[in-house]
């Protein structure tokens, strides 16, 4: 296949080697795309690039039905087919969308009636009420108090916005409603008259816009957001700009292409051997790479739709990509980032708050994301985070979770990093989350049908609650077995550094068992117990400080682990008992370590009725204990 590439390409270098090679005739945006340099109406102003054009400039700059003007206040006019003319606040180029406001008389008086009458689509511009922040018009027949105007997330101010005084009179109040709030928060004495009524949104702001605000702008001035849709440009347009690429038209294709960011589309012939061989080699290896990718990802695709056949109908609900981007809003509100991609949060269609994870970077054969739901794709447990849902659409694939409000237990164990935070985690709260978590573990290991390893039991993956109750979450490197079986085989370690027990790294230590999970649960709790990371980035020198071993220090001569705030006698045995059943945990030896149910009878029982452990780690004399 190398080879006949090769050939290929020489016999085309060949057969134009006399000729300079430019793109050319009329319209062909090769060419001319030079000529069509970005431009703004006035400093601070929206701009205005392919697909998109001034009316002013040629037509090959633009896609048909795409033309824009600059008016004498230096603002961008778009005429609209039924709108009229229309002022653009915002485009966003990445997401397909823009923001306009009418600026014809006839839409000025009431704007709102209007955009509620009037159907706005045209063969080129849609009303965002698909992917966007969209709104309902209700009518009450009595003005509502400031509390029925609340939403349902606290912080997040009024999901009704109201009366409006142009539709409004003394028999009939007309409020404006945010479209993801549920419908039973409106009283008995109101009705829906029009829904899907599209709301501004800003793209380009890292905070959430407030609905109230947003519903002022529609109702003030008929604000309101619209997509374009060109056949064979916008979709090409808009991937290429989600990656960070111009968009271009080539005419003789009669298609939209991705052009390379500040290259000029221009090919010369080659002027030396040396020259054309680079060229055909990296042109080779390139086309070479990209087939065999093509075929690596259809087979993890087809892989994958074997296993979601097999796996059956109990497995939970399958969207579409486009079903998540609905879910996510276009993924406006971002949660976090890691290694295997991006989470955001979203809304399902019943008002169920999500968390989606993305898997952008997960691996090649598809392995985290079939972990995730051959794992908790069935199980329902108080303490483990429920999947409602998975997309494999294509390449694409993303996992839906509930939404957990107060984020991962990390961030409330360190108190360098949040005083506050750290305040929250009393020794009787630490003793319910590390039970919870426990509880979970327990259930995976013996109340599956099939046992469940987790493999990577750290803060990080601790989800919150509204209640502060624990979830175990992100299950990509989990291992199924038998329950007659705790014994696996793992070709290479996985975890987190820190956290991954010592059978992982060497056989030496002993067989890897459902005991790994044991270990990883002890350093957790002995990071709640200390407040400090087992591998602390914020101390000077690693190799100095070991957190374990100065807790058994502590513990073993009777001495108090310090803490930010007072104790009473109850809340030191309490923090005593976590850092000896921990302390159980994580023994070297995994013969040593406490199954999971051990571990809750330990944690539910006494402190007098707990022994002291042996010392579960390689003694290290030179060592210094840290000052916490």
């Amino acid at each position: 296949m190398f080879k006949a590439l090769v050939v290929a390409l020489l016999f085309s270098v060949l057969n134009h080697g006399s000729n300079r090679a430019t793109a050319s005739g009329d319209g062909d945006f090769f060419h001319k795309v030079h000529n069509c340099p970005p431009f703004r109406c006035g400093d601070g102003r929206t701009e205005i690039r392919f697909p998109f054009r001034l009316a002013t400039s040629p037509q090959y700059c633009g896609a048909p039905g795409l033309e824009l003007a600059c008016s004498m206040e230096a603002d961008t006019i778009l005429l609209h087919p039924i709108l009229g003319l229309c002022k653009v606040t915002s485009i966003y180029y990445n997401f397909g969308v823009l923001n306009v406001i009418p600026l014809e008389e006839s839409w000025t008086r009431c704007p709102l009636q209007n955009i509620t009458t009037t159907n706005l689509s045209t063969s080129v511009y849609i009303p965002d009420s698909y992917g966007g922040e969209t709104a309902i018009l209700v009518r009450c027949s009595r003005e509502l108090i400031r509390m029925e105007k609340a939403g349902t997330t606290p912080g997040m101010g009024d999901s009704i916005v109201g009366p409006i005084s142009c539709l409004s009179n003394t028999s009939q109040f007309m409020y404006l409603m945010d479209g993801s709030e549920p419908m039973y928060i409106l009283p008995l004495d109101c009705t829906v008259v029009s829904n899907g009524i599209s709301t501004p949104w800003d793209y380009d702001i890292k905070y959430a816009v407030l609905f109230a605000e947003r519903a002022r702008r529609v109702i003030a001035f008929g604000e309101t957001t619209l997509t374009w849709s060109v056949p064979t440009i916008t979709d090409i347009c808009l991937g290429c700009e989600q990656n960070r690429h111009p968009c271009g038209f080539s005419s003789q294709r009669r298609q939209a292409f991705c052009k390379r960011q500040g290259s000029r589309v221009k090919v010369i012939a080659a002027t030396s051997s040396v020259a054309t061989f680079v060229v055909l080699l990296l042109t080779a290896a390139t086309a070479l790479y990209r087939s065999l990718k093509s075929k690596v990802d259809e087979e993890v695709r087809l892989k994958i739709e074997m296993f979601l056949k097999a796996y059956g109908t109990s497995k939970p609900t399958r969207y579409t990509f486009s079903e998540v981007k609905k879910v996510t809003r276009r993924f406006k509100d971002r949660l976090g980032q890691g290694g295997f991609g991006s989470v955001h949060k979203g809304q399902l269609a019943n008002g169920v708050p999500v968390a989606v994870k993305m898997l952008e970077n997960s691996k090649s054969d598809g392995e985290e994301f079939m972990n995730e739901v051959a794992t908790i794709g069935r199980i329902h447990h108080a303490n483990v985070v429920r999947l409602l849902g998975f997309c494999s659409d294509g390449t694409r694939r993303a996992l839906i979770y509930k939404f957990m409000p107060n984020g991962s237990l990390e961030k409330y164990i360190f108190a360098h990093e949040s005083d506050i935070c750290r305040e929250l985690l009393a020794p009787n709260k630490m003793l319910e989350i590390a039970s919870g978590i426990a509880r979970g573990i327990e259930y995976l290991h013996q109340g599956c049908n099939q046992r469940i390893l987790h493999f990577d039991i750290k803060p990080h993956n601790i989800l919150l609650d509204y209640s502060f109750n624990p979830k175990i979450s992100d299950f990509g490197l989990a291992k199924l077995c038998t329950r007659d079986h705790s014994i696996v085989t793992l070709t290479a370690a996985r975890g987190t550094m820190g956290y991954i027990a010592p059978e992982l790294y060497s056989r030496n230590f002993g067989r890897i068992s459902s005991k790994s999970d044991v270990y990883s649960f002890g350093m957790l709790v002995l990071e709640m117990v200390s407040g400090r990371r087992n591998s602390d980035p914020w101390i000077e020198n690693q190799n100095e400080v070991y957190i374990p071993e100065w807790i058994y220090e502590k513990i073993s001569t009777e001495q108090e682990l310090e803490s930010s705030r007072e104790m009473t006698q109850e809340e030191k045995d309490t923090v005593r008992k976590l850092a000896i059943v921990a302390l159980w945990c994580i023994q070297w030896n995994p013969k040593n370590r406490p199954s999971m149910p051990k571990v809750l009878n330990m944690l539910t029982g006494t402190l007098q009725s707990l022994t002291m452990p042996p010392k579960p780690f390689v003694s290290s004399p030179g060592h210094p204990m840290p000052q916490i």
